[in-house]
Parts: structure tokens; sequence; C-alpha cells
């Protein structure tokens, strides 16, 4: 560790399984001793032992770091990692582009809230690394919850064997109908111009069947309407081998599309069913999700925060705030 440049801090909120080692998150603070060194420049120069730190506990929070206190700062940040710009294509958020690589996270009114998920599990190509930065803390709530994938795997196979059976033998299929434009009061109302990038019907289509996008193996199709779009994905696999942890782990956003997939076009029970079709036992979903709520982490965010998360280890989540709040958001390959 470069001590004369950061500190590994504690918190209260941190969970810490002493068995695995694992500390979450890690939290990192300049050591004000030395120098306040710029923190493109920290990660430049110890990105080995950065990357070792997210591979064993899932997520870093990079906290009072002066150098970071704007949208253009939080680009820079991203950048300095080197990974690879994924395009926001596919997901179901509204989001609008900041600068760069950088866009706003969830746009949904601040009185919902946003369930833990993996960013874009519903989808074939889906970020590796999702970066979130506080522009500006709200003044009330507005947490973003995390919790180890692994964790929640291990327990819902301990309480419902039969169930994640299913799960990794079936799949699960995701049904999203879209409207033309974006609807901003809903979590998922991302509409297709802005998912597909075009307002071409042809090109729309083209774009969902590219072999980059979607696998034609994994059953996906778009069925047009007079007023949208309904997207079927799937069957997806809803439990995946972390081939770099050796471990499995609980990804889908299962518990997302049955709790909150919910506007004008989208009822949530049908937003996800088992890969079969048949539906998913609601006592088993909302069982899942209060297993969820007790193994989270929910820090507050404070401005100038820089959360790295690996989302093959990690799902998220938004609690409801009281404005203003600003929680910008960057995905990779």
């Amino acid at each position: 560790m470069p001590e004369n440049i950061l500190i590994q801090s504690e918190l209260p909120e941190q969970k810490k399984y002493t068995d695995a080692g694992i500390t979450f998150p890690t939290v990192l603070i300049p050591n004000r001793n030395f120098t306040d060194h710029h923190l493109n420049d920290v990660i430049r120069d110890h990105k080995p032992w950065l990357e070792s730190l997210l591979h064993k506990n899932g997520a870093i929070l990079f906290r009072g770091f002066s150098s970071v206190s704007s949208a253009s700062d939080f680009n820079d940040v991203v950048e300095a990692f080197g990974y690879d710009e994924l395009p926001y294509v596919g997901g179901a958020a509204p989001r609008t582009n900041v600068v760069g690589r950088v866009f706003t996270s969830n746009e949904s009114p601040p009185d919902q809230k946003i369930p833990f998920h993996h960013e874009m599990a519903q989808v074939p190509t889906f970020p590796k690394k999702v970066f979130f930065f506080c522009e500006l803390e709200p003044k009330i709530g507005g947490e973003t919850p995390i919790v180890l994938s692994h964790v929640i795997y291990n327990k819902m196979k301990q309480k419902y064997p039969e169930f994640v059976d299913k799960l990794e033998q079936d799949g699960l299929i995701y049904t999203r109908v879209l409207g033309e434009g974006d609807d901003p009061s809903s979590p998922i109302g991302r509409g297709w111009v802005s998912t597909f990038m075009t307002k071409d019907k042809t090109i729309a289509a083209e774009r969902f069947e590219s072999c980059d996008y979607v696998a034609e193996k994994l059953g996906m199709k778009l069925e047009w309407t007079e007023d949208g779009v309904k997207t079927i994905m799937g069957p997806i696999p809803a439990i995946k081998y972390d081939e770099t942890r050796q471990r499995k782990i609980w990804f889908n956003s299962m518990v997302a599309a049955y709790t909150g997939w919910e506007d004008a076009r989208n009822d949530p029970v049908k937003a996800v069913t088992f890969g079969d079709g048949t539906p998913l036992p609601a006592h088993v979903i909302h069982d899942c999700l209060k297993l969820l709520e007790e193994e989270s982490v929910a820090i507050p965010w404070q401005k100038g925060d820089v959360l790295l998360l690996d989302n093959l280890a990690v799902l998220h989540a938004r609690r409801a705030f009281e404005p203003p709040r600003r929680v910008l958001a960057a995905l990779c390959k």
C-alpha cells in the first residue's frame, strides 16, 4: 500500500467478512501528513494495487480528494484507470450525457427507490466496472446501497435450493415495453429512441439484433406496437460463475424487475419470469429483497466521493432522497 499517499479508512457502515478477509467497501482517503496528491496521478501510479483491492473487496470508495469536484474531474478519474468505455445501449434507465464518458445516474423521481441490480444484467453486454461520483450530496437519504453478489447467492442457495436450481437451469426472461420518448417519471422510462440511439425503427431493429449487442441464440426479439415496442430478452442466465474469483454470483435484475419495473406501460410481475415462462414465486422474491437489504452497505454520500464497483461482484440500488442530489456515473468494459 502506498502509505505516504493513501490511508485505508474505516466507516461504521462497512461490513467485514473475516473468513474471506473482505472489508466492504474499501475506503481510501488521502494521507494529510503528506501532499494532497492528485487522484488521477495516484490511480496511474498505483493501478495494479488498486485493482487488487477491487478484486478482493468488490468496491472502493475514494473520499476526501480535493482534486475531484466536478463532472470534468470525474471524467478524468475514469480515464486515468484506462478502461474502455461501454456505450449505454440496452439499459432501462433514463440518463443524460454530461461530459465525455460521464452520464447522469438514473433520473427517476427522488421519491422512488431503485431496487438492487447488477448494472445491465438483463442484456448480454454489460459493464465490468461501474463508477459513481457525488457532485452534489443530498439533504436526506439518496444513498447507493451496495451488496456482495456471492453472499446473496450462497444465502439464497441455502434457504431456497430448489428455486435457485431452477434459476440456474432455466435462467430468466425479461420483458419491457418502451415508448418512443423517455419518461422521466419512471425508473425504467428510457424510450426506444434513446435506447437504440435512432428514430428509425429499421435501424433500431438492426442494432437490437447486432452481434455485439444481443446474441440470437438468447432468443431476444422486438415486437413493435402502434405507440412503442416490447423487448423480450432471454432466457438469460440468472446465475453466473465468476472465473476470476472462482465462485457463483447472483447476477440478475430479478428483484429490480419484479419490484420496480412499474409504470404506465409495464406490470412488474410480468416483467420477469423463469426462462420457461412460468411465474416467479412472489414470497421468494420479497424474501430475497429483504436479504439484499440486510446484507447491504449504505454509506451517505459526501461531495467529491468516487465509488468504483466491480459489476461482477456487487449489486447496487438507490434510496429515495430529498433534493438536491446529483450523482453521476460512468460504465466501462
